[in-house]
């Protein structure tokens, strides 16, 4: 059984997950049950998926709840362009989180092949 919190993604995901919340803790209180909602859930999904998938047995096991993760993290880019052009996240802040969620995509496309690969060669 591995460690989530030693995974360099899960951490990369865990601080996206707190940048998140701390943007959208000025959103307008109409979008509380909206867009706020969605989108801190979409930033948790991610981390949450790492760390179940870390608590599965099997490389392929992990590599579908990385899958799962990855999905999330698109579902997070495209609330993120949301708030942007409902201006409730100013371009700066958007551009921050966005990079973010380009690197994390990034890692956890390169982690998924690794496992992909080792559990091929098992």
């Amino acid at each position: 059984m591995r460690d989530f919190r030693e995974l360099k993604v899960w951490q990369r995901g865990y601080q996206l997950s707190l940048a998140v919340y701390q943007a959208s803790a000025h959103f307008p209180a109409t979008e509380k049950y909206g867009l706020t909602s969605q989108i801190r859930r979409a930033a948790v999904s991610v981390v949450a998926n790492i760390a179940e998938g870390c608590g599965r047995s099997g490389e392929a096991d992990f590599a579908r709840f990385l899958d799962i993760a990855m999905g999330s993290a698109s579902e997070l880019e495209c609330c993120l362009q949301l708030a942007r052009d409902l201006e409730l996240l100013n371009r700066p802040d958007y551009s921050n989180l966005q990079e973010s969620v380009t690197e994390l995509k990034r890692m956890l496309t390169s982690l998924i092949r690794k496992l992909r690969v080792k559990d091929a060669d098992s």
